[in-house]
C-alpha cells in the first residue's frame, strides 16, 4: 500500500484541490439534491445513484422527496407505498434498508442523521461510500467517499495499478483520498471527484483535453490513461428461461402475485410465471401443466404475445409472455389478487412486469 501511495509525493496537493474544486464550482450539474445540504436528501440521492444513472434518478428523487419530504414521513410510511415510489429503479433491497435505517434515525436520534463516522456506519445499508458522502457533503467532515467513479479517477491521477474489483483495493483508494481531500471544502472536493468521473474521466475514451487536473495526472503523463483502472471481469451470468402469463377472469380482472418477503425483488407484485428447465414440445399445454402443478392454478393459454429479456447483476431472465384466462373461480389471498388494470397502478411491479403489461396492451389494440 505504501508503495502505491508514494505517487502522491509527485503531486502539489493544494494546486490539485484548487483546480478540481474551481472546475466543479464552474461546471457542476444542476441536480435537485444539490439545492441544499440536507443530509436526508443527500442520503436518499446516494442510495438511488448506486448502480443507476443520474438522468434516470432525477425524476425518482423528486417524486420520492415529494411523497416522503422528511425522515419521519419515510419512517412512518407503509412499505407498499415506499416500494411503489421506488418502482422501476431496481435493487429494491436498497430502499428497504433505507427505510429500516431511517426508522432507527427517527427513534434513536430524534430524526437527525448522525454526523460521526462511527454512528452513521451502524445504520443499515450505509456502507463506507454512503457514510463518506453524507458526512462530507452534508456536514463538511473530510471523510473519503470512494465509489467506482472515484477509484477510476484516483487510479489514473496516481497511476495505481490495483484491481478495483477487489474489495481489498478500496482501502488503498480511501487512504489516497484522505491525503488528497480538502479540509476547507470536503463537500465540493468529494462531489468534484464524483463529477469528474461521471463527465470527464469516463471508463472508456476519457476526455483528457478537457480535464481540469490533467497536469496532475500521472496516467496522462505516462500515456496509460486508457489502461486504467485495472478491473477484472465479473463471474459468468446465469440464464433463466421463464414463461409468464397475463391471465384474465370473467370480469376482466387480471391475476397478480406477490413475491416472497426475502430474496430477489422481495414483496413486489408480478404476473404469475414458472421456470422452464427443458426445451418443450407442445409448449402451450406443457406450460399450462407447469402452472397447474407449480402454482396450483388452472388456466387456458391463448397465445404467445411477446418475449423479453431482463438482466440482473448475476442472472438474465429470458421471458416468454402469454395471454390467457383462468379456467376456474380463483380464491384470493395475501399473495394472490385479482385486480382491474386501473387498480394495478396501486401496486409496485418490477420493470419486467411493466414491460409485459405494455406488450399486452399493444396486442389488445391489434
Amino acid at each position: 500500500m505504501i508503495i502505491e501511495l508514494k505517487n502522491i509525493e509527485k503531486i502539489n496537493i493544494a494546486a490539485f484541490q484548487n483546480d478540481l474544486i474551481s472546475w466543479f464550482k464552474r461546471e457542476q450539474r444542476d441536480l435537485p439534491w444539490r439545492k441544499d445540504q440536507d443530509p436526508y436528501k443527500i442520503w436518499v440521492s446516494e442510495i438511488m445513484l448506486q448502480q443507476t444513472r443520474v438522468d434516470t434518478v432525477i425524476p425518482y428523487f423528486n417524486r420520492f422527496i415529494e411523497w416522503f419530504p422528511t425522515i419521519r414521513d419515510l419512517a412512518e410510511a407503509e412499505e407498499d407505498k415506499v416500494l411503489k415510489a421506488w418502482e422501476g429503479l431496481g435493487y429494491y433491497s436498497r430502499v428497504r434498508n433505507l427505510q429500516s435505517a431511517v426508522k432507527e434515525v427517527s427513534e434513536k436520534y430524534s430524526g437527525e442523521v448522525p454526523n460521526t463516522p462511527e454512528k452513521i456506519a451502524e445504520l443499515k445499508g450505509v456502507g463506507p461510500y454512503t457514510a463518506g458522502a453524507i458526512l462530507s457533503i452534508a456536514y463538511g467532515i473530510p471523510e473519503p467517499a470512494v465509489d467506482g467513479n472515484v477509484m477510476r479517477v484516483i487510479s489514473r491521477v496516481l497511476s495505481i495499478w490495483e484491481d478495483i474489483a477487489k474489495s481489498s483495493s478500496r482501502k488503498i483508494f480511501e487512504k489516497a483520498v484522505r491525503q488528497l481531500i480538502s479540509h476547507e471544502d470536503p463537500s465540493s472536493f468529494n462531489q468534484a471527484l464524483m463529477e469528474l468521473g461521471a463527465l470527464i474521466c469516463t471508463p472508456t475514451s476519457p476526455s483528457c483535453l478537457l480535464c481540469p487536473v490533467r497536469e496532475h495526472c500521472q496516467a496522462f503523463d505516462e500515456g496509460v490513461q486508457n489502461e486504467l483502472p485495472i478491473k477484472t471481469k465479473k463471474t459468468k451470468i446465469r440464464n433463466v428461461q421463464l414463461a409468464a402469463a397475463i391471465l384474465l377472469d370473467g370480469n376482466e380482472k387480471v391475476l397478480i402475485h406477490k413475491r416472497p418477503a426475502t430474496g430477489l425483488l422481495a414483496n413486489l407484485w408480478e404476473f404469475p410465471n414458472v421456470e422452464i428447465h427443458h426445451p418443450l414440445q407442445n409448449e402451450r399445454e406443457q406450460v399450462a401443466d407447469l402452472f397447474h402443478h407449480s402454482l396450483e392454478i388452472n388456466i387456458k393459454l391463448e397465445r404467445i404475445i411477446g418475449q423479453l429479456e431482463h438482466t440482473f447483476s448475476h442472472l438474465v431472465w429470458n421471458i416468454k409472455v402469454y395471454s390467457g384466462t383462468l379456467n376456474s373461480v380463483f380464491q384470493e389471498s395475501e399473495e394472490w389478487k385479482l385486480v382491474s388494470f386501473e387498480e394495478m397502478k396501486q401496486f409496485a411491479f418490477p420493470v419486467s412486469s411493466q414491460k409485459m403489461l405494455k406488450i399486452f396492451h399493444e396486442h389488445q389494440k391489434e
